[in-house]
């Protein structure tokens, strides 16, 4: 998502639209595990980022992903975009959560590979070095077994 404006939702809309289809037609065919992971310069409460948690449809189309953050850490906003980082140079950006990694669903609702971990990673300085202005974001994933993908 090329535009990090706070005033360009719309665009980041049409561009979520346009990845979806393009990603959609290609997993279909093959019947492809998909992980979609990146900033996407939005908060969850984005309709740009509701679109991708199958929380809203956009443009005519729906989908969903599982985002790896929320499922392994409910209620912790991760924060991977903070002040705490010195590199950040707005200090009063609004959007703290705009990193995620995506897990998409199956036929049945949840997604087709299983998030073991998800956490925050480079969010501290290495002998004063910070790695980004972004703290990385990282997932275990693995291709669930039949038991585990019972469980609840």
């Amino acid at each position: 998502m090329p535009n990090w404006q706070l005033d360009f939702e719309h665009e980041r809309e049409l561009q979520t639209v346009a990845a979806a289809r393009f990603v959609e037609e290609r997993a279909r065919r093959r019947s492809l595990h998909v992980v979609l992971a990146g900033d996407f310069d939005a908060d969850p409460d984005a309709a740009s980022v509701r679109f991708w948690s199958g929380r809203q449809s956009l443009g005519g189309t729906s989908v969903c992903y599982r985002d790896a953050w929320e499922s392994k850490n409910p209620g912790d906003p991760g924060h991977p975009f903070t002040p705490r980082n010195p590199l950040v140079t707005d200090w009063d950006w609004p959007f703290r959560q705009i990193d995620y990694i995506f897990v998409r669903c199956g036929d049945h609702g949840g997604p087709t590979l299983e998030v073991s971990t998800c956490a925050r990673i480079f969010d501290e300085p290495i002998d004063g070095v910070w790695a980004s202005d972004h703290f990385g974001v990282v997932a275990d994933l693995a291709v669930p077994t039949r038991s585990s993908a019972l469980l609840p």
